[in-house]
């Protein structure tokens, strides 16, 4: 099993304990997206009481990578999206909540 592999079954696993169905091949192709983000251990989560990591979110994959003009309509996207994965989980892994915004936002052609 190669690490790609071992971190999607992480991530699979992970959506499975928080009760949230999925699409397989979609969040493989948002983990690719992510390059090699996923293997460092500060990278790979998203801190959700952060208002700087939360603009990077947006910024970098909302609007640059979506293509998404901004508004409040991200910001609520994130807050939802913060509220699914439970604010007090403290894996807030960033494949996931990527993968749950291109679900919220309805963005899923992308990939």
């Amino acid at each position: 099993m190669s690490k790609f592999d071992e971190k999607l079954a992480l991530y699979k696993g992970e959506m499975d304990k928080l009760g949230l169905s999925f699409d397989a091949d979609l969040l493989t192709a948002v983990t690719k997206g992510l390059g090699p983000s996923i293997y460092k251990k500060d990278a790979e989560t998203v801190s959700g009481s952060d208002p700087k990591e939360l603009a990077t979110v947006k910024n970098n994959f909302l609007i640059k990578k979506l293509g998404l003009s901004d508004g409040p309509k991200l910001d609520e996207a994130i807050a939802t999206v913060i509220e699914k994965v439970g604010k007090s989980n403290r894996n807030k892994y960033r494949a996931i909540v990527y993968y749950l915004l291109v679900k919220e936002l309805g963005k899923e052609s992308i990939y």
